[in-house]
């Protein structure tokens, strides 16, 4: 089970990803050993870190991060579920 903000969340850091991507590739094709090429891979780093540590959360603690918000606001937008 995922809250829908959750999904978001999951679709907006993967979006997230691909964009740092695309830019670090573009900074990187002028000089791979330049500092903006290891300044854009670190960003790169830190946003699918981030949704590796979200995916995790919610694997192994079997809830979902938004699930005390949503307890207290279950007609809230981003409550509403979606069963993967």
């Amino acid at each position: 089970m995922m809250y829908k903000g959750t999904r978001v969340r999951v679709m907006r850091l993967t979006e997230m990803i691909e964009a740092k991507v695309e830019e670090a590739r573009r900074v990187c094709g002028e000089d791979e050993r330049s500092d903006e090429c290891k300044v854009a891979w670190d960003e790169v780093e830190e946003v699918s870190q981030a949704k590796a540590d979200l995916r995790l959360k919610i694997r192994y603690l079997s809830n979902d991060p938004l699930h005390h918000y949503c307890v207290q606001n279950p007609e809230s937008d981003e409550c509403q579920i979606h069963e993967d």
